[in-house]
């Protein structure tokens, strides 16, 4: 038995992130929060003002046997669009940016190669502007946030922006969902 490992990416509003990998089978827990910035202990308010540097993010907890960082840096990316600088959709703010903040040199290479190979693909039209950083700590963010979209999927941010990311994943990882 592998031991739990974690992982943690933002792209955007945390709870599209979260609806998205507590549907992954190996994936055991998923918090929402925030990282990155320079305010210990910030709350939901702070960031949103885009002070304190930190981004929306989810910490990822996963066993290496069922699903590998690799397949999840594919969720990932697939979910979320990897080459608008610090906005997804109408989320716009260095709180919303696409990052990778890695564990591990090993983490750290995969993020890298697999940003590369994307760029090298041209799967999407513009270059990918997610950022590569080594992990620091993480504030988990307010317990009304943590597994929103399963407690408020008929609200109309949940209905027209989340939903559509969980149906594309679905889609495309089908393989790898929860039933």
């Amino acid at each position: 038995m592998s031991k739990l490992q974690t992982a943690v990416f933002g792209g955007g509003c945390f709870w599209c992130l979260e609806a998205v990998f507590t549907r992954m089978a190996g994936v055991k827990s998923v918090e929402s929060g925030y990282m990155g910035g320079r305010r210990p202990n910030p709350t939901y308010q702070q960031v949103c003002s885009g002070a304190t540097g930190h981004a929306e993010v989810i910490r990822v907890t996963y066993d290496p046997d069922e699903i590998s960082y690799s397949e999840l840096l594919d969720v990932f990316f697939t979910v979320h669009d990897p080459t608008t600088l610090n906005r997804q959709g109408n989320d716009v703010g260095t709180q919303y940016r696409s990052v990778i903040f890695y564990s591990s040199e090993e983490q750290k290479r995969e993020a890298e190669q697999a940003i590369a190979e994307i760029d090298a693909s041209h799967v999407f039209p513009d270059p990918v502007v997610t950022a590569v950083e080594p992990a620091t700590e993480f504030y988990v963010a307010e317990d009304y946030h943590q597994n929103y979209y399963a407690q408020n999927s008929n609200q109309p941010y949940c209905r027209f922006v989340i939903e559509p990311k969980v149906r594309k994943a679905e889609k495309v990882f089908a393989e790898k969902m929860r039933s």
